[in-house]
């Protein structure tokens, strides 16, 4: 399979049409993007308790799913901080080598290689049958989606960071901790600089019925209005994400998916320096 069919799209201009969305939608001007960038700069020197880069690319990482308001997008990094400080056990020094055979044997998560009918990336978590959590556990597992998280957020272009989520819960077992969902839950609604457009729940048991009923209270309208659950009918999941788009594995015209984490290790092991950097952000350390 050619390894240009895995890779991250950096530094990509949009297109005219493209540019009259991100207004639309984000507020997206030359002249709003320099005002965001050079005040968010400002900001940062004002707030010396914590650190992170200041180049473009990273701060438009913050801004742009913020609709390049610098004080929302200063309000995302202290949350992040904080995100990272509560589960330092988990991240701290975190690398792609320490997930290594969770993501080369174990197909758990993985990233379709194309798109969605609107440009998206579609992210598939099979925590149903295939999953041993004696082999990858939960806190490997929520590992995982942070450097997939990592190398995402470097695809800028507005459209293209919008992250569909796709779970596959058949034969499911009870491996997913309160703990890691509680974990998740936060990370996804206050600790993650990707805008998440539909979370879509397939082959999901009855007994997830009674899981889903103890989390719903803590999951947010905003999150709460873009879950939906399918159970078998794949003609529900289509609604949403047109068959043409979609792989032989969810009823859709694509060839069944035949890669896995495996194909995109040497992706997230490409971005290795951002991995490197973000790993140094975060409250700055009293010495």
């Amino acid at each position: 399979m050619s390894s240009s069919e895995f890779k991250l799209e950096r530094n990509v201009e949009l297109s005219p049409e493209t540019k009259a969305i991100a207004e639309q939608e984000l507020r997206e001007t030359p002249e709003r993007v320099r005002e965001a960038l050079e005040r968010l700069r400002e900001l940062m020197k004002e707030n010396k308790d914590i650190y992170f880069g200041d180049d473009d690319e990273l701060l438009t990482i913050f801004l742009r799913p913020c609709k390049w308001y610098p004080e929302s997008a200063l309000a995302l990094m202290r949350r992040i901080a904080e995100f990272k400080r509560d589960n330092a056990s988990l991240l701290n020094g975190l690398v792609p080598e320490n997930e290594k055979e969770a993501f080369l044997e174990h197909k758990v998560v993985n990233v379709m290689k194309g798109r969605d009918q609107k440009g998206r990336r579609l992210l598939i978590v099979n925590v149903g049958g295939s999953w041993n959590p004696k082999k990858v556990n939960a806190d490997q597992l929520f590992r995982l989606f942070y450097l997939i998280h990592l190398a995402a957020m470097l695809e800028q272009l507005f459209l293209k960071n919008k992250i569909i989520f796709i779970s596959r819960l058949s034969n499911w077992t009870m491996g997913l901790t309160p703990s890691f969902s509680k974990r998740l839950l936060t990370f996804i609604q206050d600790a993650m600089p990707l805008r998440l457009k539909e979370v879509h729940f397939v082959k999901q048991p009855r007994i997830f019925d009674v899981v889903w009923r103890m989390f719903k209270p803590f999951i947010r309208d905003k999150l709460r209005n873009r879950i939906y659950f399918h159970g078998s009918d794949m003609s529900s999941l289509h609604k949403h994400l047109s068959p043409s788009h979609l792989p032989a594995d969810y009823d859709g015209q694509l060839p069944a998916i035949d890669y896995s984490g495996a194909d995109w290790y040497p992706v997230i092991q490409h971005v290795m320096p951002h991995i490197d950097n973000w790993n140094t952000y975060g409250f700055v350390k009293k010495t």
